[in-house]
């Protein structure tokens, strides 16, 4: 059987130093105002590093009635490559204070939710990060009542907690100007749901699209304004029916980039092709798309590592945003899918 290793104890760091116990507690836990002579200090950073102490986490936790752990509780952020930004900047910023993040994805399984609460509650930690895989309004678990708590990529139903979350209207304006600017006058746009929804997201980006045609003197075509469901054979179908007239758009805004993958598609089987024959902008950046369609795909980025690290910040700081509603700029991210209009 193996040995378990002896652990270092404060009392034998203090006693190499030829220093007091207190006087090694005054230092790792650096107290203000406490009067260690900065020679002392490094005699014990010294002897913390040639015995590789170790401090006793879980009796600090004790003691204070606060881990150094910040939760995050997800329905699938952590296991996704497209989300996975919200994970990493919540765990950079978390590390950068001095922190680490304790994650669970529980899939929208109810039983697995709560416990996962349970278990955040029980070590005790600083706050918790309730994230969504995708923009929508959220209820947020009633256990979370007396953990101070920040909604993330999502919004709290009740307004009773801060929520941070991409500003989709912005965003599908940004989208629709980035057209605009190219000279393009004949635009349509595929949606990511139907007419009848209450996702932010579509609503957001349909909201923005319409903004800005109007700002620059355009009607939106009812008839070039299309609901998908944000899947890549909508994308296919629906260009297909927009190019199908002699009277046809000469620009697409997808409302993400797997409707925009379908346009792709559809154009080439009609042999058109992109941007030449039509403009295409899509909305997410995908990483794992995007970047990777002949020509590149300009879309617009969601702002997945500023959203978790605001929500951080205002665990951290809870005083440092005076709304509980805070959206976040998209940014367009300009590949080759986009041309000047032709005259």
């Amino acid at each position: 059987m193996a040995r378990r290793p002896k652990t270092t104890t404060m009392s034998q760091v203090a006693e190499h130093a030829g220093v007091s116990q207190a006087t090694v507690s005054l230092v790792l836990n650096n107290v203000a105002g406490s009067r260690v002579a900065e020679a002392t200090k490094e005699r014990v950073l010294e002897a913390v590093r040639e015995l590789d102490y170790r401090t006793n986490a879980f009796a600090k936790t004790l003691r204070s009635g606060e881990s150094e752990m910040i939760g995050f509780i997800s329905d699938e952020v952590a296991s996704s490559p497209f989300a996975g930004g919200l994970l990493k900047g919540a765990q950079r910023l978390a590390w950068e204070n001095g922190n680490v993040i304790l994650t669970v994805d529980t899939y929208n399984d109810a039983g697995l939710e709560q416990a996962a609460v349970e278990m955040m509650q029980s070590y005790r930690v600083r706050g918790v990060v309730y994230a969504s895989m995708y923009h929508r309004v959220l209820d947020v678990p009633e256990a979370l009542s007396g953990v101070p708590t920040v909604v993330v990529n999502a919004q709290d139903r009740a307004g009773l907690v801060p929520s941070v979350f991409p500003d989709e209207e912005m965003g599908g304006y940004a989208a629709t100007r980035q057209l605009l600017d190219a000279g393009h006058t004949k635009l349509a746009m595929i949606n990511i749901q139907p007419q009848i929804s209450d996702l932010p997201a579509g609503i957001g980006r349909l909201a923005g699209f319409r903004r800005a045609l109007t700002e620059a003197g355009l009607s939106p075509r009812p008839e070039w304004i299309l609901p998908g469901t944000g899947i890549v054979e909508d994308g296919l179908r629906l260009t297909k029916e927009l190019m199908a007239g002699d009277d046809r758009p000469t620009a697409i805004f997808c409302g993400n980039d797997r409707t925009a993958w379908g346009a792709y598609r559809a154009l080439e089987a009609l042999g058109l092709s992109v941007p030449d024959d039509c403009s295409i902008i899509g909305f997410d950046n995908h990483e794992m798309l995007a970047p990777h369609l002949d020509p590149g795909l300009t879309t617009v980025a969601l702002p997945y590592e500023q959203m978790a690290r605001t929500a951080i910040d205002l665990l951290l700081e809870p005083t440092s945003s005076p709304s509980l509603h805070i959206p976040l700029e998209c940014t367009v991210v300009t590949r080759g899918s986009v041309a000047k209009a032709k005259a």
